[in-house]
């Protein structure tokens, strides 16, 4: 991994401007300003909401920041900027006395730029999320204070530390305890949005190689008090709402027990929200629960369904116990009945997948009778068994660290594919993206909603929305595997 290897950056202030601006801090009876900036990431199409207004729809809210900023004293200023849908120009806005970064994978470049931005200015940056975490190294060299793990124990600590003038170099965060998350302050991200978010659980026991989930949150399945998520849960202004939890529902019978009486809760509570979440298929196997979720306002859930092999589903670990064997069209089928749209999830470029998976995966989705389909390329994370494996066996493609983070989005192909080149594996992609969004497949979509009244209109838009969003980042694509194979083909 070159990622880390190069040098620490020089801190954009010396030591005694940092100790006298941080003296000052300590002192000021005024408030002090904070910055929480969640990047862009430009080659990621959702977040181009002026050239697609469907995209509205999917950019969801940076809920991370707002927990921090809920969790900060009264003596700072806070403004949090989501540059998914806006990007200021931070030279105009008055200067902050700290700017906190949080990143995924595919938003590092973007947030190591912002860093040096800041830096240069003489504002001290921390930066954290699930990136930071698995390559602190790298972080750590391009900002001045790198926090790993869920920052929730950790903030209150590195804020004190920011007011004496001695903010460290590293803050290692543990699992916070659920019960003293607080309310996400849903204030500070107001508009630009169709929908609000809110989290109920952390943490995910499926391991699965290609997810970095388990090595952030824990193996261990934990579960905020549902009073505490039923108030929060009202104070968001957005009708529509999307529950963040990698796994909202859980696998074993307390963790559906949970889910059962966080559904009542919420009923009784007559909140009046509509709201999607991810789930495992198992879902379908409760008749209670799939009608709880229904009168408790699920309209939409994702499922992963990875791929069309158990060879490959063997491979990824994770899912198989609840995936191998089962009758997918008829468990999509006891889902819709209760009026909730299914989002279906593959994974393209396993060690099983041959030319013509495109069309399969299509046609499988299809079969599956699914409303909407997310079709992804497999894409080493760091932090992931899939990381380590590909690392080893010289698998990774898209090696140039940080600038080649920005293609790891899952919509670029990366890595290298057992079968695939990577301009094959792209006609693959393009084959399933346009056998399933085809005009005629979303007609039949839309009229199969009409005809069993399970929302028209949001089937409707979902997949308009997949299908612009495709014509945005084919291109992008495109040139990606120009640049990497320019004498093959696209």
């Amino acid at each position: 991994m070159r990622a880390g290897l190069r040098g620490r950056n020089p801190p954009s202030y010396d030591l005694e401007r940092r100790d006298a601006h941080s003296e000052t801090l300590a002192e000021r009876a005024t408030p002090i300003r904070l910055y929480l900036v969640n990047p862009r990431n430009p080659l990621v199409s959702l977040t181009h909401v002026r050239e697609s207004y469907w995209n509205h729809y999917r950019v969801w809210k940076p809920l991370g920041l707002a927990v921090l900023a809920a969790l900060t004293p009264p003596e700072w200023e806070i403004a949090i900027f989501d540059e998914n849908v806006r990007v200021p120009d931070y030279g105009t806005l008055p200067h902050p006395d700290l700017v906190g970064i949080t990143a995924f994978t595919s938003q590092a470049s973007r947030a190591y730029d912002l860093a040096a931005q800041f830096r240069g200015r003489g504002v001290p940056v921390v930066m954290g999320g699930i990136h930071a975490t698995m390559c602190p190294d790298e972080a750590a060299a391009r900002v001045d204070a790198v926090v790993t793990g869920e920052a929730e124990p950790i903030w209150a600590q590195v804020l004190a530390d920011v007011r004496q003038g001695d903010l460290r170099s590293r803050y290692d965060g543990a699992h916070a305890d659920m019960d003293e998350v607080p309310p996400a302050r849903h204030d500070l991200l107001t508009g630009d949005y169709a929908c609000g978010a809110i989290q109920t659980t952390r943490g995910c026991p499926l391991n699965c190689s290609f997810c970095s989930v388990t090595a952030f949150n824990g193996h261990r399945y934990r579960q905020r008090p549902i009073a505490n998520v039923v108030r929060e849960f009202g104070a968001i202004r957005e009708r529509h709402v999307l529950i963040v939890d990698d796994n909202l529902i859980g696998t074993r019978p307390e963790d559906i027990a949970r889910a059962k009486d966080l559904f009542r809760a919420m009923i009784q509570a007559k909140l009046h929200k509509q709201w999607i979440g991810q789930v495992t298929i198992n879902l379908a196997d409760d008749e209670e629960l799939l009608a709880l979720a229904a009168q408790a306002g699920c309209t939409g859930v994702f499922v992963g369904f990875e791929t069309l092999t158990a060879e490959a589903l063997r491979a990824l670990g994770g899912k198989r116990h609840i995936l191998e064997g089962r009758d997918f069209a008829a468990s999509v089928r006891r889902i819709q009945r209760h009026k909730i749209l299914v989002a279906g999830s593959f994974i393209m470029g396993l060690d099983t997948d041959e030319p013509g998976i495109g069309r399969r995966i299509a046609e499988a989705a299809i079969r599956y009778g699914v409303d909407v389909l997310n079709t992804l390329f497999l894409t080493p994370l760091p932090g992931t068994r899939l990381w380590d494996e590909l690392e080893r066996r010289g698998g990774i493609a898209a090696d140039r660290f940080p600038e080649d983070w920005q293609y790891y989005t899952l919509t670029f192909p990366v890595a290298r594919y057992a079968s695939l080149s990577c301009g094959d594996i792209l006609r693959e992609m393009e084959t399933c993206d346009g056998v399933f969004y085809s005009r005629w497949n979303i007609v039949r979509r839309v009229w199969r909603s009409v005809w069993q009244g399970r929302q028209p209109f949001a089937t409707l838009v979902s997949n308009l929305s997949y299908r612009s969003n495709l014509r945005l980042s084919r291109q992008a694509c495109r040139d990606f595997v120009s640049s990497r194979a320019p004498a093959e083909p696209v």
